[in-house]
C-alpha cells in the first residue's frame, strides 16, 4: 500500500468500510449471458477479510451505481448489512449511510476505483483506490492498494486497518499464528 498524503490519519477510530463493487470487489469485468443475467468474480480473500473486519466489530457498507442480483447474493454471503446499489450519485448515498449507521466520516474507509468515487474518497477518514483505479482518483485518495481490484485489494486495505490499529493479533488467535 502506497501513500499519497503526508496526511496522518487514526485508524483506530476507523469503524465503518464502504466498499464500490465493480472494479474493487471485483475486477470490473461484467460478464452478459445471452439471457440477460450477469456474472461476476469475486476474490475469497476479499471476502473472508470482510468476515474478519465484521468480527473484529467492523461495519461493512457496499455503495454501487449499477444494480444486480449477484452483488446482493455476495453481501448475504458475507453477512453485509449494508447494501446500497443503483446510486448513480454516491455521496448523497453516503450521507444517509453515515446517519444509518450513527458514525462520523472520519470514521469511515471508502475504497473504489473510478472518477464517480471522488467525492467519497474525498469525504471519508480513509480514502483509498484501488492499484487500477483511474489517476484521478489515485491523486485524491490517501493511499493506493499494491493489487487490483478483484485481486485481494480489499484483504489488503483491511489488513493495513487493522494491523495498524492493534485489531490484527486477536483475530489471529482464532487460528493460532
Amino acid at each position: 500500500m502506497s501513500n499519497t498524503t503526508s496526511r496522518q490519519i487514526d485508524l483506530s477510530h476507523i469503524r465503518l468500510l464502504v466498499l464500490d463493487v465493480d472494479g474493487v470487489l471485483t475486477d470490473g469485468t461484467i460478464l452478459v449471458h445471452g439471457d440477460g443475467t450477469e456474472s461476476k468474480r469475486f476474490h475469497v480473500h476479499d471476502g473472508h477479510s470482510i468476515k474478519m473486519w465484521r468480527r473484529a466489530g467492523g461495519l461493512v457498507a457496499l455503495l454501487s451505481g449499477r444494480e444486480t442480483p449477484a452483488t446482493q447474493h455476495r453481501a448475504d454471503q458475507l453477512g453485509i448489512g449494508y447494501v446500497l446499489q443503483g446510486q448513480k450519485k454516491k455521496l448523497p448515498a453516503f450521507e444517509e449511510l453515515l446517519k444509518t449507521c450513527d458514525v462520523t466520516a472520519d470514521q469511515t474507509a471508502c475504497v473504489g476505483d473510478d472518477v464517480v468515487d471522488i467525492p467519497l474518497i474525498r469525504r471519508a477518514g480513509l480514502g483509498v483506490a484501488v492499484a487500477n483505479a483511474v489517476p484521478e482518483l489515485k491523486r485524491v485518495a490517501d493511499l493506493v492498494t499494491r493489487a487490483p481490484g478483484g485481486h485481494g485489494a480489499v484483504r489488503e486495505v483491511i489488513e493495513y486497518i487493522l494491523r495498524r490499529s492493534d485489531r490484527w493479533a486477536p483475530l489471529m488467535q482464532r487460528y493460532r499464528v
